[in-house]
């Protein structure tokens, strides 16, 4: 049954995450902060003017670099404890001095990245002969050259960056701390409602009458908040058109797309030929659910519904190890220690309390170890969400200890990869081990309706509809939250045809998304799952040696483009193949439930 959420305050210690490792107390972190910021001032006052040949150019960028790595503990120590109370007054206090002590010393070192892009071609290219350790910064660098503002500009504009960041804490604000939800009543009972619980129990109740009710309450509120919620959004568009417009692109999305190392060819590709040819797939998986359940109709608020609700195991934090240790051992034993260490030594908050982030999520800090935020609900299908975020850690573990600070990331593109392969992994172990039929659809079940649902389908339409409205902004228009509504409502409609009743309150899911205020992410989510069920396949036919490669891969960290970590994984995402194979697999899932199911019914 599902209960209010708790305050932070009465959360037990073993349920959190522990972030002593970052900073101990207060005290310390503004110590720290207040020591970065007049390091922040030495640089500038050292090198400022002074960076005119090859060797000092290597000078200040060792210096930066070691920068770095303080700056990232101290923004992850902030945007960390913020993210597990929003209510809480010294965590979001704390987050707001970071982010405008963060801002103060991007300005000061604005001419780092602005001196290195007035030097002669030559002389960055004689940097990127002699050092090794700067070669692939510099050479991402000079890619900038043709969008780089005259230096007071830059200056200028990175004092500004809390401000321009400033519509994703408004949202997180308006979703987390004033968004409060009434119970909701069914045949005279009542019952709790929240994001968290409306997101992680309510949305896959098996009753329908209760499932149908927190739906529409649920929707009731967000629409209260759909006006203040649309202009935060548009705040968004507007900064990132102007900035796109500042810096001379042709467009936002040559300016969204330019840091994640893919054309826009690749970004269209995803989301055109999966709208179009996956839709057909998952309009007959909705209608296998609402044959399954008896559905009068198929609406929206149905289609997280589990095939079998009677095959959803609860499963305890501590069993969860279990699983993931055993499905994620052909990883090696390096990468199943860090899963032991995750579990031991508290990286992950578990706890589900009033003001916590919704969803989940693996921040990585360099030079620290891994942490994820998830609200656990003990339903098997966090199985897969951790190993999804898991993945993520495991991918910045391995990266962060073979590359540099400014190498470690790796694109957009690619970021959603490593997590995916971790659920395809989950979902082939689990396979593996299921003889009875029940069970063999549960888990096929588990891998449409989680993996291949949420990153193929959910993330998916957030960036058919992303790209309608940016598509208008182009165009020098504006939203609000009618035409986001309208735009919603056709993409999914769109997309589901006959098979799914768009019902009211279905349109303001653009509202439950963070990921609209991070660029052109949504699509990414199919790209990585895309890669990664190309890997999983190989790994499940060629064994190590495919293993091998993959922890190749990671170690790479942000040394290879996109294009070219996928082919050292043995994929070629220049060409359709890899999508197509990925749709034509889910395909097979599909109609792998639709046979099982007919096996089962006709016992």
């Amino acid at each position: 049954m599902v209960t209010s959420l708790p305050p932070r305050s009465t959360i037990p210690v073993e349920e959190t995450w522990d972030l002593s490792s970052l900073y101990n107390s207060s005290d310390n972190f503004n110590l720290a902060l207040e020591s970065l910021e007049q390091e922040a001032e030495d640089l500038n006052q050292k090198f400022q003017g002074q960076i005119v040949n090859a060797s000092t150019i290597i000078l200040v960028l060792t210096d930066y670099m070691a920068f770095l790595e303080k700056l990232v503990l101290l923004s992850t120590h902030a945007n960390l404890s913020a993210s597990t109370d929003q209510t809480d007054d010294k965590a979001q206090l704390q987050s707001s001095k970071f982010g405008a002590a963060a801002a103060k010393i991007g300005s000061t070192l604005s001419f780092i990245t602005s001196e290195l892009l007035t030097l002669p071609k030559e002389t960055v290219e004689q940097a990127i002969e002699e050092s090794a350790e700067f070669n692939v910064f510099l050479k991402k660098l000079l890619r900038k050259k043709p969008y780089q503002l005259h230096p007071e500009a830059e200056k200028s504009l990175a004092a500004y960056s809390s401000t321009f960041n400033a519509p994703y804490g408004l949202y997180n604000t308006t979703k987390m701390v004033d968004m409060n939800f009434e119970d909701f009543e069914v045949n005279g009972q009542q019952y709790p409602l929240s994001y968290v619980s409306f997101e992680g129990d309510w949305e896959a109740e098996p009753d329908t009458e209760i499932r149908r009710a927190a739906f529409d309450a649920f929707s009731k509120k967000l629409k209260d908040y759909q006006h203040t919620t649309a202009k935060t959004y548009d705040i968004q568009l507007q900064t990132e058109k102007t900035t796109a417009d500042l810096r001379g692109y042709d467009s936002i999305f040559d300016y969204l797309l330019f840091n994640q190392e893919v054309n826009r060819s690749l970004y269209d590709r995803q989301i055109d030929l999966i709208t179009k040819e996956l839709a057909p797939h998952m309009q007959k998986y909705a209608k296998l659910l609402q044959k399954v359940h008896g559905l009068d109709r198929m609406t929206f608020a149905d289609l997280k519904i589990s095939l079998d609700p009677s095959y959803e195991p609860e499963i305890t934090v501590e069993e969860s190890k279990q699983y993931i240790d055993d499905a994620l051992a052909i990883m090696g034993p390096d990468y199943i220690e860090m899963v032991d260490r995750s579990y031991s030594e508290r990286w992950i908050d578990f706890a589900q309390n009033k003001g916590k982030s919704t969803g989940a999520f693996c921040s990585s800090p360099y030079g620290n170890h891994p942490y994820i935020l998830i609200s656990w609900t003990g339903r098997m299908n966090e199985v897969f969400v951790l190993a999804h975020e898991l993945g993520h850690a495991g991918h910045f573990y391995n990266a962060n200890r073979e590359q540099n600070i400014l190498n470690a990331r790796p694109s957009l593109y690619f970021i959603e990869a490593p997590s995916t392969m971790n659920e395809m992994l989950v979902a082939n172990h689990l396979l593996k081990n299921s003889g009875d039929l029940k069970f063999k659809r549960w888990v096929i079940s588990s891998i449409v309706a989680r993996t291949y649902y949420h990153n193929f389908v959910t993330h998916l339409l957030e960036a058919a509809y992303q790209r309608k409205v940016y598509e208008r902004i182009d165009a020098g228009q504006s939203v609000n939250a009618g035409i986001l509504n309208t735009i919603k409502r056709s993409v999914l409609e769109e997309f589901w045809g006959d098979a799914v009743d768009i019902t009211d309150g279905a349109e303001l899911t653009w509202m439950r998304q963070p990921h609209y205020y991070l660029g052109l992410y949504p699509y990414t989510y199919s790209a990585g799952l895309t890669i990664s069920t190309q890997v999983s396949k190989r790994i499940l036919n060629e064994g190590q040696p495919a293993v091998d490669e993959w922890l190749e891969v990671l170690k790479a960290g942000g040394t290879k483009s996109p294009v070219e970590l996928a082919q050292m994984a043995g994929v070629d995402i220049t060409t359709e193949q890899p999508l197509r194979d990925t749709i034509s697999y889910i395909g097979e899932l599909v109609d792998e439930l639709v046979r099982l199911t007919n096996e089962i019914e006709a016992e």
